[in-house]
């Protein structure tokens, strides 16, 4: 007598999908509707800021399309204003429409340039300096002491008084946004440092590290194939604070003359541009790019503040 046997058919694992859609971090902003919002917005400034050369009615770099007769011409919704022009124009007759999205754009390659360059030396650094500890997290903790006490505008100063006095001031100008990234980057970076410092001490001494020692794997490789990958909550949370502190300080540097030149259109030499006709009446040369800078900054803060929230190992996640 032959006995049969069904087979069990085997459980698939869930996709990676599928527990995307089931973690905390989805369920979290699913429910959180000022996340929803900031994000949103966030992608609509970045998409808008980079289809610039589609949507843009002219172009500011092209100096065939700028008419010096339109200059200072109000928003459509103040009397004298032209169709053409629906935010109006600027002291040398430049559609604001379109200058704010080819300066939103320049504003959004600094920020993330200079938070790519923090974060490569932050991390860096606070990997070694907490994984090895000794002499080395001496070093790199007075360092990141000693560059604290340069602020970036200190900095900003120095590099660009270097730079225009060696190369000439047409050479930083022609590379105004490269200096700005490395300028901020440089100025930076400690935040990175300490923090990532702070999580590699927490980690060094758990029963995975002792045993990848035991293994025999070198320091290279657990602290970058195995302590990194349990310390990236927190570089995520600090990114997003980073990546507004740098549009800030861009604005704020292009705002006293130690960033992009007017001739290069961002959010913060806008500002510059403008601030001297808003007595005038001209007030919507600065305060029109002003309020983009605004909420700009202020979703990409709710956000950070958000996922901030959501990674907190001690907030309650059932």
């Amino acid at each position: 007598m032959t006995m049969t046997t069904k087979s069990v058919p085997k459980s698939k694992s869930p996709s990676h999908f599928q527990r995307f859609r089931d973690s905390y971090l989805w369920c979290s902003f699913k429910s959180d509707r000022t996340a929803q919002l900031c994000l949103a917005v966030f992608i609509c400034l970045v998409v808008a800021a980079f289809a610039a050369p589609l949507i843009a009615p002219t172009d500011p770099y092209d100096l065939r399309q700028i008419d010096i007769m339109a200059s200072e011409l109000p928003p459509f919704w103040v009397d004298g204003a032209d169709e053409r022009y629906s935010l109006g124009t600027d002291a040398q007759g430049r559609d604001l429409w379109s200058i704010i999205l080819y300066g939103t754009r320049v504003s959004l390659l600094i920020g993330f340039g200079a938070v790519i360059l923090q974060a490569l030396l932050g991390v860096t650094f606070g990997l070694m300096a907490g994984y090895l500890g000794g002499r080395v997290d001496a070093f790199f903790m007075r360092l990141a002491d000693i560059q604290l006490s340069f602020s970036t505008l200190m900095v900003a100063i120095v590099v660009g008084a270097v730079v225009k006095a060696t190369l000439g001031s047409s050479f930083y100008s022609q590379y105004a946004v490269l200096m700005l990234v490395l300028i901020i980057g440089l100025a930076e970076w400690p935040q990175y440092a300490r923090t990532v410092r702070a999580s590699v001490l927490a980690e060094k001494n758990k029963e995975y590290v002792d045993a990848a020692r035991v293994m025999g794997l070198r320091s290279k490789r657990i602290m970058f194939r195995h302590v990194l990958p349990n310390t990236l909550s927190p570089i995520f949370v600090i990114s997003t604070v980073q990546i507004a502190n740098a549009i800030i300080s861009e604005a704020a540097l292009s705002f006293l003359g130690l960033g992009m030149p007017e001739t290069h259109p961002s959010l913060g030499s806008l500002i510059k541009a403008g601030f001297d006709y808003i007595q005038s009446g001209s007030w919507w040369i600065t305060l029109i790019p002003g309020a983009v800078l605004v909420v700009l900054v202020l979703s990409i803060n709710l956000l950070g503040d958000w996922l901030r929230d959501v990674m907190n190992p001690r907030l309650y996640k059932g």
